[in-house]
């Protein structure tokens, strides 16, 4: 899906397009003299076929290297792009989701910066 793209957005691989499009890109904007970063709940799934999983644990890994705190990160191994294979899943997510924001937002419990 991701080449079929190129048509609306541009090109990365045509030098004028990509120097338009690297503005945009938060993986390429990373600069650690612009810290504070928020804390970040970083989430993907194995068998993403829109997205490759790869995007978000390199974004992770440069977030980290840069000594980035409060990054978490989560990979279902199963869904695909929505992240969940049923509602099993889909359920588990969204309590991820909602507990980080529980605890990012200050939150008092067990286990609060450690989600």
């Amino acid at each position: 899906a991701g080449a079929s793209w190129r048509a609306e957005y541009g090109d990365p691989d045509v030098p004028e397009e990509w120097s338009y499009l690297k503005h945009n890109s938060a993986y390429h904007n990373i600069d650690a003299t612009k810290a504070p970063f928020p804390k970040l709940l970083m989430t993907t799934s194995t068998k993403d076929d829109r997205v490759h999983p790869y995007h978000a644990r390199s974004f992770v890994k440069r977030l980290q290297d840069i000594g980035v705190p409060d990054v978490y990160y989560y990979e279902n191994i199963e869904g695909g792009h929505g992240g969940a294979a049923d509602a099993k899943q889909s359920a588990y997510v969204v309590a991820l989701y909602q507990d980080f924001l529980f605890c990012a937002l200050g939150g008092k419990r067990a286990g609060c910066g450690d989600p």
